[in-house]
């Protein structure tokens, strides 16, 4: 039997590039940062991050928070592993390339990790924290269309095999997705508005 081979629209292939190029300049930008201040420590102290502005606006207490080194290393170096991969598949979907349902069903589970890994940041960086880092927010905001697409065109194409119903759901889903894709970003800012006193601190 053969395998059947799978490409997505010329949307999803731009959104992965646009995202995964727009993830990997914050990642970088916070890498930059981390390590900038890692050379630059007086007395204990680390000099502050370049996006810095404010006690509420700064990268500085969320690369320095043991959240911001989850698995033993600065997170931001996870994204510059991670940004390149929807990159170049992004540029082989435009290119022509189709992929073995198997490989997306792969690359579905990286961009299910990466959502949670976010979600769980985001819950981190309002709940815990009490901040709201520039560049990580614009990590936020590129990883949750990507994900939802990629996982919204895999159960539409039954790469994740969960039936005809999930497909057509998927489906209608995916005609929303930019009003989806609005709404969690509003929901983000109203909880931050709740929990933080945003528009009174900035």
């Amino acid at each position: 039997m053969i395998e059947r081979m799978s490409r997505p629209s010329r949307a999803l292939a731009i959104l992965l590039i646009a995202g995964g190029i727009i993830g990997l300049i914050a990642a970088f930008a916070l890498t930059t940062d981390k390590f900038i201040a890692l050379q630059n420590t007086i007395d204990g102290v680390q000099a502050k991050a370049s996006c810095d502005i404010s006690v509420l606006v700064q990268c500085s207490k969320n690369l320095n928070s043991p959240e911001g080194s989850a698995f033993g290393f600065p997170n931001p170096l996870l994204g510059l592993m991670m940004f390149p991969a929807p990159i170049i598949v992004g540029v082989a979907t435009l290119a022509g390339v189709r992929f073995p349902r198997w490989w997306w069903a792969l690359f579905n589970v990286g961009m299910a990790f990466a959502i949670g890994f976010v979600a769980w940041l985001m819950s981190v960086s309002v709940w815990v924290l009490g901040t709201l880092c520039p560049w990580c927010m614009t990590v936020w905001a590129v990883v949750i269309p990507m994900a939802l697409g990629t996982t919204l065109y895999n159960l539409r194409e039954q790469n994740l095999p969960l039936g005809d119903r999930v497909a057509r759901i998927a489906g209608r889903v995916n005609g929303w997705m930019p009003i989806v894709t609005l709404v969690v970003y509003v929901a983000f800012a109203v909880i931050a508005q709740v929990r933080l006193d945003v528009l009174h601190r900035l």
